[in-house]
């Protein structure tokens, strides 16, 4: 594994807001983002904990639009983190991912925000196969209704770039944890040092428009082309393949009758439905 990342800009921003903090990926980047500005605004339905020095703690559900109205106040750029992250019954996903999007851009335009970083996920492109390669300008094949829910939310960033001139680096996640989990995440997978780059490349890139990367490590295993994503500057680092031998010797065979095998979505193209 490589030296944890040290700031690589000279670029600082007055308050930028991270939505989702409370998640497992907030969590992750809270301690890390309050490097490259003066004050990080947290925000989640989930308890935050208290502030520390240069921290502002709000708990704003993202269906309520007043409340997301204030919190976009005094903003420079937003990493939206927050919302339902895994598969679920429709109107939880609908609340939060769909109006509560709708909501933060809508607050963006109000308050002249020019810059948003949008948690996407692969789970967009989930009914790919798997020996498939995709590049970032592959349409939404979504796997469930999560992955509809992000497939909107792209597409509404989409609008607010053409409309009203705000920017979105749209993430299409992988799966970011301290080490890939099974087979499948040896292509998926992306280190919390790689999270970092991608999104304070994202965040200082000079231009972005709307932009389309996927979130992964520098994997040998890989099922996405971020080439035309390059002007992000995101630079993975990391690598899955350390891990290699001990997920295959833990991993049972594979059967290539099951779907989540087949699929990049992996178990999410049978998850559900949910009554």
């Amino acid at each position: 594994m490589t030296t944890p990342p040290t700031s690589t800009t000279s670029l600082r921003f007055k308050r930028l807001l991270l939505t989702g903090a409370a998640g497992v990926l907030g969590r992750v980047l809270r301690p890390r983002l309050k490097a490259y500005c003066d004050v990080l605004r947290l925000s989640d339905l989930a308890d935050l904990g208290a502030a520390a020095a240069g921290e502002e703690v709000s708990q704003v559900p993202l269906q309520d639009a007043a409340a997301v109205h204030g919190l976009l106040a005094g903003v420079d750029a937003v990493v939206h983190l927050g919302g339902v992250s895994v598969e679920a019954a429709f109107d939880p996903i609908l609340q939060a991912n769909i109006v509560g999007t709708y909501n933060l851009y809508e607050a963006a335009r109000k308050h002249g925000v020019k810059r948003v970083l949008f948690a996407s996920s692969n789970h967009v492109t989930g009914f790919y196969r798997q020996d498939e390669v995709l590049d970032t300008n592959a349409l939404p094949r979504p796997d469930g209704l999560y992955g509809v829910s992000k497939a909107f939310g792209e597409n509404l960033a989409r609008f607010y770039f053409d409309r009203y001139g705000i920017e979105t680096a749209c993430l299409r996640i992988g799966s970011s944890f301290a080490e890939p989990k099974d087979r499948r995440m040896l292509a998926t997978w992306m280190s919390f040092d790689d999270l970092e780059r991608l999104v304070v490349s994202c965040l200082t890139a000079p231009l972005v428009g709307y932009s389309v990367v996927y979130g992964m490590s520098d994997n040998r295993t890989q099922w996405w082309d971020n080439t035309k994503a390059k002007h992000l500057g995101y630079v993975p680092q990391d690598s899955s393949e350390p891990f290699r031998a001990a997920v295959e010797a833990r991993q049972a065979p594979l059967d290539y009758n099951d779907p989540a095998v087949l699929y990049q979505g992996g178990a999410f193209v049978r998850t559900g439905p949910f009554e």
